[in-house]
């Protein structure tokens, strides 16, 4: 054990204590960037969510860039800040918020006389139905897939420790 580089105890971890990690320096020009050029931005990713069905777009490039929106405050103002505003709750109800407008307009489809997915059957119901019923079902695409990056920023900024008690063993072999 003396003999082993200090380091191999860690090996393993995916997360580094706040103590470990570069301390984050602010940039007044970075900060006054991302202040003025992230409403343009999640507009954007917004328009392109809304957008998908009738012009270049669609949810997922959307998502992404709404997602970015997000990553630069976390550049701009620190990881930690930002995802102390958007909790793991937040994230995951945009998800299943996404996931559940996607499905309600999927299985309403059966609803109208269709099936999964199907939204000619949405004219039935209202004028350009099946028009906004894709555009709804962008838009969840679009959620799902910024709260999913969102959350993997988020992971991957703040760190994950997979380090579990050293009390506990891990198998039937180690008791």
């Amino acid at each position: 054990m003396s003999g082993e580089d200090p380091d191999s105890a860690d090996e393993g971890r995916l997360s580094r204590p706040a103590a470990e990690r570069p301390p984050y320096v602010e940039s007044t020009i970075i900060m006054t960037t991302v202040r003025v050029i992230a409403p343009f931005v999640l507009t954007l990713g917004v328009f392109v969510m809304f957008h998908g069905a009738s012009s270049a777009g669609g949810g997922f490039q959307g998502g992404v860039i709404a997602a970015t929106t997000v990553v630069m405050l976390g550049f701009a103002f620190g990881i930690e800040p930002i995802a102390a505003h958007l909790r793991n709750e937040h994230l995951a109800l945009l998800v299943f918020g996404g996931l559940g407008t996607f499905l309600a307009i999927g299985f309403g489809g059966y609803l109208v006389g269709g099936n999964f997915l199907q939204v000619s059957g949405y004219e039935t119901l209202f004028h350009h139905g099946s028009k906004y019923s894709i555009e709804l079902v962008e838009v969840g695409i679009g959620v799902v897939v910024s709260g999913v990056i969102t959350g993997l920023f988020f992971l991957l900024g703040t760190g994950l420790d997979t380090a579990h008690d050293a009390t506990e063993p891990d198998s039937e072999e180690d008791r």
